[in-house]
C-alpha cells in the first residue's frame, strides 16, 4: 500500500500553561566528490536524560506521556531539552502554520496518511474550524511573529479537504491572520496556499482564492486515470476526472498555481508519470517518497535494492536533459542546492531546523502531519491555542529534536559524507517502534545513489562549462 503525502533564553516547559491565557561556496564542495573518505565525527553532544527504566516515568503528560515514551524513547525520554538549551541549542521560531480548516475529505484515498495509517485522531476532531478558533489561531500566530520579528510567515490551508468550505468563506482564516499580524507585527509578510485534491476547484472558488492572494497546490498521483486508481470517493468512484477538470481550470490561472504533489508509485512508469503531469502545466512538481518507516517499510523495500532511487533517477535524467525547463522539481532542486551549500527550506532533506506547526480544527497545536504515519498520537503535543503559545511548542521534545540538526541523528548518519545533503532523511522515515526517531532513513539505500548521481551530473555540467565545451543547459536551480 502506498502512503500519501508541507530567542536566546530557555522557554517555559511544554506542560506549563501560558500565563497570558485563562549561498554558494568558493571551492568545490566535498559532497561533489565521488570518492571521499567518510568523516568520523564525534558522538552527538545533545544531553540525554538518565535511563527511564531507572528513573520512572516523567510526570509531564504533554511532553513525555506514556504513549510517546513507549513508542519513541528518542526523543521523549532521552532528550533533555533544558540541558540542550543550556548547551547552546537555541530554538528556531515557527515560520509555517498549517491550518486544518476541515478534518473530513470528499475522497477516500486508500493510502492516505490521515485516515488510513497509524493515527486515527481525525475521528475526534470537529468537521470544521470555527470562527472563534480561527480568531484565536490568528492571535497566537501574530503573537509569535511579533515576538521573533519574523520577516515572513507561510500559511497552508489544509485538511481533510479545505475546499469543502463555501467559496465566500474560503479566505476567512487568511484574512484573520493577516489582520492580526498587521496589528502586532506590521513588518511581517503573510503568504498563503491551499493544498487540495483538486476535485472541488471551480471558477468561483478560484476567484475567491485569487482575490485573497491564496495560491493553490494539488495532490495527484500522475496525469492519467491509471495512475490514480486509489484516489476514489466514499462510494469507490474514481476522483481523477474531477481533479483533472480542476487542474485544467487552475492551469488557466498561473498566478494562482502553486504546483502538484505526487507520491512515488513503483507500479507506475516514472517517465510516463512525469510527462503526464506536464500536461497540466504545473510550475512545480513535488515528488514524495511514500510515508513509511522501519516498522512499516515501503512497498518494494528489500536489502540490496534501490527501487525508489531507480524510479526517481529515471525522472531526473528526463528532466535534467530536457534542454528547456518545463517545470521545477523540488526534490532535485533541493538536493542540488544542498550540494552547492545553498540554504534551503525543506524538512525532508538537509539539516534545516523544523519550523512547522499544525493547528487542528479543535484548536489543538500539533507537530507535522507526516508523523501520523508512525503511531497513534505521534503528532500530539497536549497543547492548545487557549493554553499554550507557539514559543512553548518550541520546547516540546518532538519539535526540539527536529531542530537539533546533526546532533539529532544516528551515529551512522553523523559519520556519513552525505549528511549535509541527506540530513538523515525525512524525520518520519527514521522511526522504529519502541526506539523512536534516531535511526537512518528507511530510504537510506535509495537516498545515497540518488544524491551521488545528481552530484555527478552537477559536476559534469560545471566541468563542461569551465572547459568551454558545448554546454548542457540544465534546469535552473532553486535558491
Amino acid at each position: 500500500m502506498r502512503r500519501a503525502v508541507t530567542s536566546g533564553t530557555p522557554l517555559p516547559a511544554p506542560g506549563t500553561p501560558d500565563p497570558a491565557a485563562s549561498r554558494a561556496p568558493t571551492t568545490t564542495p566535498a559532497h561533489l566528490s565521488s570518492a571521499t573518505t567518510p568523516a568520523h565525527l564525534p558522538s552527538a553532544a545533545v544531553p540525554e536524560l538518565p535511563d527511564p527504566a531507572a528513573q520512572g516515568p516523567n510526570p509531564d503528560p504533554a511532553a513525555q506521556g506514556p504513549r510517546h515514551a513507549r513508542h519513541a524513547p528518542w526523543p521523549y525520554t532521552r532528550l533533555d531539552v533544558a540541558a540542550a538549551r543550556a548547551a547552546g541549542h537555541r530554538p528556531h521560531p515557527i515560520r509555517q502554520f498549517v491550518l486544518k480548516t476541515r478534518s473530513r475529505c470528499n475522497l477516500a484515498c486508500t493510502y492516505c496518511y490521515v485516515y488510513e495509517m497509524a493515527d486515527q485522531g481525525w475521528r475526534g476532531q470537529p468537521p470544521a474550524m470555527t470562527p472563534a478558533t480561527t480568531a484565536r489561531a490568528a492571535q497566537r500566530i501574530a503573537e509569535h511573529a511579533a515576538a521573533h520579528d519574523l520577516p515572513r510567515i507561510d500559511l497552508v490551508l489544509h485538511g481533510g479537504e479545505p475546499l469543502l468550505t463555501a467559496p465566500a468563506a474560503l479566505a476567512a482564516p487568511v484574512d484573520a491572520v493577516r489582520a492580526a499580524v498587521a496589528g502586532a507585527a506590521p513588518r511581517t509578510r503573510v503568504t498563503a496556499t491551499v493544498q487540495t485534491n483538486g476535485t472541488l476547484l471551480t471558477r468561483g472558488r478560484l476567484a475567491a482564492l485569487a482575490a485573497a492572494g491564496i495560491r493553490v497546490g494539488v495532490s495527484l498521483d500522475g496525469g492519467l486515470p491509471a495512475h490514480n486508481t486509489r484516489r476514489v470517493d466514499h462510494a469507490g468512484r474514481p476522483g481523477f476526472a474531477a481533479a483533472a477538470r480542476g487542474l485544467r481550470l487552475l492551469a488557466r490561472h498561473p498566478q494562482s498555481y502553486a504546483g502538484v504533489l505526487c507520491v512515488v508509485d513503483l507500479d507506475q512508469d516514472p517517465v510516463e508519470t512525469y510527462e503526464s503531469l506536464l500536461a497540466f502545466a504545473p510550475p512545480s512538481i513535488g515528488l514524495l517518497l511514500p510515508l513509511a518507516n522501519w516498522s512499516d517499510p515501503p512497498p518494494g523495500h528489500h536489502p540490496g535494492r534501490t527501487p525508489y532511487a531507480d524510479w526517481l533517477l529515471a525522472v531526473f535524467e528526463r528532466w535534467w536533459h530536457d534542454g528547456v525547463r518545463r517545470t521545477r522539481i523540488g526534490l532535485f532542486e533541493e538536493i542540488i542546492a544542498l550540494l552547492l551549500g545553498l540554504p534551503t527550506t525543506t524538512e525532508t532533506l538537509g539539516l534545516t531546523p523544523a519550523a512547522t506547526a499544525v493547528i487542528e480544527t479543535d484548536g489543538s497545536i500539533e507537530q507535522a502531519d507526516s508523523l501520523k504515519s508512525a503511531y497513534e498520537g505521534a503528532a500530539v503535543t497536549g497543547m492548545t491555542l487557549d493554553t499554550h503559545s507557539f514559543d512553548q511548542l518550541l520546547d516540546h521534545p518532538g519539535l526540539a529534536a527536529r531542530q537539533l540538526g546533526r546532533d539529532a541523528l544516528a551515529a551512522r548518519c553523523r559519520a556519513c559524507e552525505l549528511v549535509e545533503v541527506c540530513g538523515g532523511g525525512h524525520y518520519p522515515h527514521r522511526y522504529r517502534a519502541g526506539e523512536g526517531f534516531r535511526q537512518p532513513s528507511v530510504y537510506c539505500a535509495d537516498l545515497q545513489p540518488l544524491i551521488r548521481h545528481i552530484a555527478a551530473a552537477v559536476q559534469r555540467a560545471a566541468q563542461t562549462r569551465a572547459t568551454g565545451a558545448p554546454a548542457v543547459h540544465p534546469p535552473a536551480v532553486a535558491s
